[in-house]
C-alpha cells in the first residue's frame, strides 16, 4: 500500500477537519494514511485508523494574539523547527504524497526530501483569483483610525505587508538553495499541486496552472446527537443558526444572539465550547450542533464569515451573515456577499443595530435565499471527497507506461 501523509497546522478547527475529511475519503485497503498534528481532538478523529504523529505547531492562542496585533505568524527560527521535524518524518515514512493545510514549512521540507506536495488552500488566496481588490481586515490601525479613514491607505500598504509575511519562508528557501516564491499569496498556494476546497462559480480564477484544481467544498458536521431542546423548537418562528467557530470574535457572540432574539427569532447557538450565555427566551445553546441539520432548520446562518460554515450554510441553500475579523474570513465572506448570498459585517466595530439591520434584510429579502439556492446547486455538482480520492490515485498510483504493458 502507498503511504499518504497529511500534515496540518492545527491553529483552527477548520484546518483540521478539512484534512481529516479528505483523508477519510481514501480507500484504507489501498492507502496507509498517516496524520501529523499538534492536537488530536477525538470529536474530529473518532473512528479513524490513521497512524498519528505529533508535530510542533504554534498554539491557537498564540496565533489569535498575533493576528489581532497584525503581526507576522512565524519567524525564521519557528519555521526552521517546523522544517526539521517535517524532514525527519518525511525521511522516515517516505510517503507517495504529503498533503498540507496552512503548513507553510512544507514549501521547504517537501522539495528538500523530494516528496510530492499537495497544498490545500482556498482559491480566494490564489494569485490567479479574479478580484477587484483585497478586503481590509480588522487591525489595530483600523481600530485607531476607523475603517473609513484607514481604507485609502490599505491598498498601498498591502504589498509591503504580504512581502513581510512571506519573508521567513523565502529566507529559509534561499538558505536551502531553493528559489524564492514571491509574496504571501504565492507562498500560501505553493506546492507541486494546489487544491482548492471551493467552486469556481463562487471563487473564480483565471489562467490556472495545470496542477491547480478545484475540489469542491469540504463539508463536515460534528458527529454529536441533537440536544434535548431540539424537539421543542417552534416550527412557525423564524430560526437563526449562530456559530462563530473556533476563530471568530467570541466576545461578540452575546451581542449577536441578543440582536437576533430581539427580532423575534428562535436562535440556535453552537459555542464550540468557547462561551457561556445567559438563559433567554427562544435562545437554545449547545457546545456543538450537527451543523448541516442546524443550517437546514434555520432561515439564516450567522458565522465568523469563514468558508467552512459559510459553505455548509450555502450547501443547505441558506444565506449567511458573516461577522468577520481576520483576512481569511473577510475573503470568504466577501465572495459570498458579492454572489448575493449574504452580508458582511466588521467584528471590530460591530453593534446591535448593524446585526438587526443586516439580519432583518436576510430574513425579509427573498433574493438572498434565491442566490443561496443557486450556489447550493453549484456546490452540489462537485464532490470533494471523490475528486480528492481520484487526484491521489493519479499522483500515487500512476498508470504504468505503455512499454511496461507490452
Amino acid at each position: 500500500m502507498k503511504r499518504i501523509l497529511f500534515i496540518v497546522e492545527a491553529v483552527s478547527l477548520a484546518q483540521v477537519v478539512r484534512l481529516v475529511t479528505l483523508a477519510r475519503a481514501l480507500d484504507p485497503k489501498r492507502y496507509e494514511v498517516h496524520f501529523a498534528s499538534a492536537r488530536f481532538d477525538e470529536l474530529v478523529f473518532a473512528g479513524t485508523s490513521f497512524t498519528r504523529h505529533d508535530v510542533f505547531s504554534l498554539t491557537p492562542e498564540t496565533v489569535a494574539a498575533r493576528v489581532a496585533r497584525g503581526a507576522r505568524l512565524y519567524g525564521r527560527r519557528t519555521l526552521a523547527r517546523y522544517v526539521s521535524e517535517e524532514r525527519t518524518l518525511l525521511r522516515t515514512l517516505r510517503p507517495a504524497l504529503v498533503v498540507g493545510d496552512l503548513r507553510l514549512s512544507l514549501a521547504i521540507s517537501a522539495p528538500l526530501e523530494r516528496v510530492p506536495h499537495a497544498c490545500l488552500i482556498n482559491a480566494y488566496w490564489s494569485p490567479h483569483a479574479v478580484r477587484d481588490g483585497w478586503p481590509m481586515p480588522d487591525h489595530p490601525i483600523v481600530s485607531l483610525m476607523g475603517a473609513r479613514r484607514a481604507a485609502p491607505h490599505f491598498p498601498k500598504a498591502l504589498p509591503f505587508v504580504f512581502r513581510h509575511f512571506a519573508r521567513p519562508v523565502n529566507a529559509l528557501r534561499r538558505a536551502h538553495e531553493l528559489p524564492e516564491l514571491g509574496s504571501l499569496p504565492s507562498v500560501l498556494c505553493h506546492g507541486d499541486h494546489t487544491l482548492f476546497p471551493d467552486v469556481p462559480e463562487l471563487t473564480p480564477t483565471q489562467n490556472l496552472p495545470p496542477r491547480q484544481h478545484y475540489l469542491g467544498p469540504v463539508l463536515w458536521s460534528p458527529p454529536v446527537a441533537l440536544p434535548p431542546w431540539w424537539k421543542d423548537l417552534e416550527p412557525a418562528r423564524p430560526t437563526v443558526y449562530v456559530t462563530l467557530g473556533s476563530t471568530g470574535r467570541v466576545d461578540r457572540l452575546p451581542l449577536v444572539v441578543e440582536a437576533a432574539a430581539s427580532l423575534g427569532c428562535q436562535v440556535l447557538v453552537a459555542t464550540a465550547g468557547r462561551a457561556t450565555l445567559s438563559p433567554a427566551p427562544h435562545v437554545h445553546v449547545a457546545p456543538f450542533l450537527p451543523g448541516d441539520l442546524a443550517a437546514r432548520r434555520a432561515a439564516v446562518v450567522i458565522s465568523n464569515g469563514g468558508s467552512t460554515t459559510g459553505y455548509q450554510a450555502l450547501s443547505e441553500g441558506r444565506p449567511v451573515l458573516g461577522v468577520a475579523s481576520n483576512m481569511d474570513q473577510y475573503l470568504a465572506m466577501s465572495a459570498i456577499e458579492a454572489a448575493g448570498a449574504g452580508l458582511l459585517l466588521r467584528a471590530g466595530s460591530l453593534d446591535r443595530e448593524q446585526v438587526r439591520g443586516a439580519l432583518g434584510r436576510l430574513l425579509k429579502e427573498r433574493a438572498f435565499t434565491d442566490r443561496a439556492a443557486v450556489l447550493r446547486d453549484d456546490l452540489a455538482r462537485r464532490n470533494a471527497n471523490a475528486t480528492f480520492a481520484a487526484f491521489v490515485d493519479s499522483v500515487a498510483q500512476p498508470p504504468a507506461p505503455a512499454s511496461a504493458l507490452a
